[in-house]
């Protein structure tokens, strides 16, 4: 059995001809002489290095199609109907409503979470409402790499970033509606730390958050994007950013002129933390005001899962995310999406055991966070109950972009009276029709009314996430979220009966 994808994609809408397919290969078992080339290869032969990356991209999200042979769904979730925990087993105490999902972490500031979520890295498609509706649900969300990329009025002097007033926009796209809980964290790569986007986040724009990224589950390099021409290549060299080939290289400005010169191509620099630099590095931050530090790491290697969960507790890191295969957002190299690191289920496995030896050595373990392909509650719970206690959150990335996106439009469509037909239902105005408005005007009273449609959707479909996490920790008869652990799941398959057991692959 096959489980990678055919050579046709959403990645770049590409289609086989024929439905007889070579499985190894994902080609069709028959390739004619007058084909035009629909599927993958026949694109490539047409587009050649673009098709490394989709072609979908932009205004749209891409993510892994790949069907691992193990994930969430080889698990149920397990019942009890006798007794409870967290609770007095009154009618009045024990009941879907008690349940605590509140979570909190920090070493030495202290964050709270209304659930135990957070909104992994992005700066595209509906950002604004992403951060928004994650300020509204209480939950963390983080700023994306190479943000200062957004922002057309933003200033570099001697390599170093000096005006970036888009960042205070993409703050305060939080911080307007944040009611003390969760925090807006900013991202920085090597790029952005390199031209000291730590140090202006910080004194200009108070940012009290930020994360360090080494890779995720869609990107473990860095993206790769081809330039228009040897203007804007040497624009981007100025900046200080890598551009291959070098537009200041003589021999590559004489064969631009002579029309002999090949695609020029912006490069982020690869991930190459060490340990002394980030330590000392982290100190330097926090004695500038940074109040809490993050690691954001992708399926790597064990050895390098183990090396930055050993990193983050020596420099007394507060949270790391850990990104499992396969995911995507759409600047990411579309086999990259499907074929490399380890699948989130299994490399929970891994940072399970990883923490259960560092624990043996009296290690301090900063808080985890589980993300890569996660969308509905029943896929968090099963995630917080395989992580027995270890994992404090979970990342929803796509899907709650997916529910910005969607209510944004919604609400546009009920404004200009064409609602769709679907909702017609529940109502012909945004008060009657989203649900859970009601909620929201109980947190910030009337003005709820007056909230964009795309941020009271991302709140409604975290508020769905919590109430649905809430329904499964009371049939455990767990009323508190912390109490969860690996007896609440079910194995429906011998591999998930062997990787519970830690016995799969030999453990």
């Amino acid at each position: 059995m096959a489980y990678s994808p055919s050579l046709s994609s959403a990645f770049n809408n590409t289609k086989n001809r024929s439905d007889k397919l070579s499985p190894q290969s994902g080609m069709c078992s028959l390739c004619t002489e007058d084909c035009t080339g629909t599927c993958e290869l026949g694109l490539a032969a047409v587009l050649g290095a673009q098709t490394v990356y989709p072609t979908t991209t932009g205004t749209n999200q891409v993510a892994s199609e790949k069907d691992y042979p193990i994930d969430y769904s080889h698990f149920n979730i397990n019942g009890h109907v006798f007794g409870a925990v967290g609770a007095n087993p009154t009618y009045g105490e024990a009941n879907i409503f008690s349940v605590n999902l509140e979570k909190k972490f920090g070493k030495f500031n202290t964050v709270k979470m209304k659930m135990p979520v957070i909104l992994p890295a992005l700066i595209k498609l509906n950002w604004k409402d992403y951060f928004a509706g994650a300020a509204m649900a209480g939950v963390c969300c983080v700023i994306g790499e190479d943000a200062r990329n957004k922002d057309p009025e933003l200033k570099i002097k001697d390599g170093k970033v000096v005006a970036f007033p888009a960042l205070k926009y993409m703050l305060d796209a939080f911080r307007k509606y944040d009611r003390g809980y969760g925090q807006i964290i900013l991202q920085c790569n090597v790029e952005d730390d390199l031209m000291g986007v730590p140090e202006y986040a910080i004194k200009n724009e108070n940012v009290e958050g930020i994360e360090f990224k080494f890779g995720q589950s869609a990107k473990g390099t860095q993206p790769v994007n081809r330039l228009k021409n040897i203007d804007e290549a040497l624009e981007k060299h100025k900046s200080g950013n890598i551009v291959y080939p070098n537009p200041t290289d003589p021999e590559i400005i004489k064969a631009y002129k002579e029309g002999v010169c090949p695609n020029f191509y912006i490069y982020s620099r690869l991930p190459l933390w060490d340990e002394e630099y980030l330590i000392s590095r982290i100190e330097e931050l926090r004695n500038l005001g940074l109040k809490n530090v993050y690691f954001k790491m992708a399926g790597y290697d064990q050895i390098d899962l183990e090396r930055v969960i050993r990193l983050g507790s020596v420099a007394s890191v507060d949270m790391i995310t850990f990104d499992g295969a396969g995911g995507g957002s759409g600047y990411s190299p579309c086999k990259m999406m499907n074929e490399w690191g380890l699948p989130t289920v299994l490399m929970q496995n891994v940072i399970s055991h990883i923490i259960k030896k560092l624990k043996k050595e009296n290690i301090w373990i900063p808080a985890i966070t589980m993300t890569g392909g996660f969308a509905s509650e029943d896929h968090v719970f099963k995630a917080l109950s395989y992580g027995d206690g270890d994992v404090t959150a979970i990342g929803i990335c796509r899907a709650t972009m997916a529910a910005a996106m969607s209510s944004k439009k919604v609400g546009e469509m009920i404004k200009e009276g064409h609602i769709p037909n679907h909702l017609k239902q529940y109502g012909n105005t945004i008060e009657e029709i989203y649900g859970d408005l009601a909620d929201l005007r109980a947190i910030y009273g009337k003005e709820a009314n007056n909230f964009p449609p795309g941020a009271i959707g991302v709140f409604s479909y975290l508020n769905k996430i919590a109430f649905g996490l809430k329904h499964f920790a009371a049939l455990n008869r767990k009323f508190d979220i912390n109490y969860l652990d690996r007896s609440d799941l079910i194995p429906l398959t011998r591999e998930a009966n062997e990787l519970l057991k830690g016995t799969l692959f030999g453990e």
